[in-house]
């Protein structure tokens, strides 16, 4: 009785935990982009539209070393770990070890030659058509983070989707990063990114018509399918994974221009998302290896020796490479008396930042693939 007693006010603590978990949960996968929306429309009101955009600006370019960095750098951490036995062993099967392969070695000595081609003939075009790649595959990869968002958050729960809702769900994904890439409408035009000088693509009207009129169509099919779930099954698919796909469509790539000050938060948001499955991931390697018979170090300690990792990989890719080739160029430039031309004065970071971006798409498709026994750790 002594010991029945002493649980009982366990219970509320627990519940208490829950929800303070759930709420958590729904602002890290996607949540916060919701709430961000008054409280930077009432900052742009209060300060003004300039001195607001000065301080986010600000905020996310400095807060980019401890989040956006590192969610790219970990990727590479998580991917070529156990390599051996990923690339030539048996860890992953016939076909996932091929994804492997190729991701991990063929794509990125096919950037790396590209890059390594653009650099040494001064092709602001070259590493332009680089960046518009980049620029494609970026919604590409937001979409098929928020699918994942829903499916495995939602697996969690015990609600699972059939072959038809699934699809249903991709193709409202892919319809939103089609419609996202070609609108608006706009002729080829001089761009630049990160300093190098390129002509754009031009996005016609039609695509931007076309593309509009498959997401709208899109947009209602999966409100079909809900709907139908619903009727079924007598819910709907939890909050906190809903949100992470519908704001990973709608508010990070069709309409991630709606607020001039959400365009600087979002590649933060998308971070968070990314970061809190690899903690989910990571966490429960750490809490399996502990137990016997492996008798590994404390999850906690893993985790911070991850994190640490991430943020100086994250410096290295980003910062301290770069800027030291960009620096070497610049002197030698200096020193022969030339113009630095169509490539700017930063044409080995924009060289990284569209190789590691590119490659962290890449390497994303076969890290959380369900072929990856890995992924068995997202569930417990």
């Amino acid at each position: 009785m002594t010991s029945a007693a002493a649980t009982l006010p366990e219970a509320p603590a627990r519940a208490e935990r829950s929800r303070l978990s759930s709420t958590v949960e729904f602002l890290v996968v996607g949540g916060a982009g919701v709430v961000l929306f008054p409280v930077l429309w009432l900052l742009r009101k209060v300060v003004g539209l300039d001195s607001a955009e000065l301080a986010v600006g600000f905020l996310m370019f400095h807060g980019a070393h401890l989040i956006n960095d590192p969610h790219f750098s970990v990727t590479y951490l998580l991917f070529y770990k156990n390599l051996k036995q990923r690339a030539f062993g048996t860890a992953f099967t016939r076909q996932q070890r091929a994804r492997y392969l190729v991701a991990g070695f063929v794509v990125p000595l096919a950037l790396a030659a590209w890059l390594t081609v653009a650099l040494s003939s001064a092709s602001a075009r070259s590493l332009g058509a680089l960046i518009q790649l980049m620029f494609l595959l970026v919604g590409w990869h937001y979409v098929k983070q928020g699918f994942g968002v829903l499916t495995v958050l939602s697996a969690r729960r015990g609600v699972r989707y059939s072959a038809f809702e699934r699809r249903a769900i991709l193709a409202h994904c892919f319809a939103g990063w089609a419609y996202a890439w070609a609108s608006p409408a706009t002729p080829a035009a001089l761009a630049e990114e990160k300093g190098v000088l390129y002509l754009s693509l031009a996005h016609p009207l039609v695509l931007e018509r076309i593309t509009l009129l498959a997401f709208a169509v899109s947009a209602v099919l999966l409100a079909a399918v809900l709907y139908r779930k619903w009727r079924r099954e007598g819910r709907l698919p939890p909050l906190a994974p809903l949100t992470g796909l519908l704001v990973s469509i709608w508010l990070w790539s069709v309409y991630s221009s709606a607020d001039p000050l959400m365009v600087y938060v979002i590649p933060a948001l998308h971070s968070v998302q990314y970061l809190y499955f690899v903690w989910l991931l990571t966490r429960n390697q750490a809490r399996a290896a502990e137990s016997p018979p492996f008798f590994g170090p404390p999850a906690s300690q893993r985790l911070i020796f991850l994190a640490a990792s991430a943020v100086a990989l994250g410096w290295l890719l980003f910062h301290g490479s770069p800027d030291l080739l960009d620096a070497a160029r610049l002197s030698a430039h200096r020193r022969a008396h030339e113009r630095l031309g169509e490539l700017g004065p930063t044409p080995y970071f924009a060289a990284f930042f569209a190789f590691v971006n590119i490659h962290h798409y890449v390497m994303d498709n076969v890290i959380w693939r369900r072929e990856n026994p890995d992924t068995k750790y997202l569930q417990g």
